[in-house]
């Protein structure tokens, strides 16, 4: 023989010891071995980001109770139900909302009580005398 193929049957066969890797497979990773299981490990899961919406919320319905009133009550309960929509439209993709029912009942305390001090005040049941004699 004066070719350089090899003999049949010696076609898959490596000069030096080895076996070639089959065709359309993935080679083993770089520890020669796959892991358990035949699957290559996953990476880590995506943190979700919370939704800054939501953290507003919830800040602005603490402040409502504490000292604003209507002024932070109203855009509270409206960050946060916009907040609770976009983390239920995101698939997982945003956390928050457990801040943003907070800030929608937070709001709605601060809404409703500044309300009842109006309408209070208004009719005479509760006066504000701040003077000191």
């Amino acid at each position: 023989m004066t070719t350089n193929e090899p003999p049949p049957g010696t076609g898959d066969h490596d000069p030096y010891g080895g076996t070639p890797p089959h065709h359309g497979s993935t080679p083993p990773p770089p520890g020669g071995h796959p892991p358990p299981g035949g699957h290559p490990p996953q990476p880590p899961a995506a943190v979700p980001e919370t939704n800054g919406k939501a953290l507003w919320s919830m800040i602005l319905g603490i402040v409502g109770l504490i000292c604003c009133g209507l002024f932070a009550g109203i855009p509270a309960l409206v960050l946060g139900s916009l907040a609770r929509n976009e983390i239920t439209a995101s698939g997982g993709r945003q956390d928050g909302s457990g801040m943003a029912t907070a800030g929608v009942v937070l709001g709605s305390i601060s809404i409703v009580l500044s309300l009842v001090s109006i309408v209070l005040y208004s009719t005479g049941v509760l006066t504000l005398d701040f003077s000191l004699d």
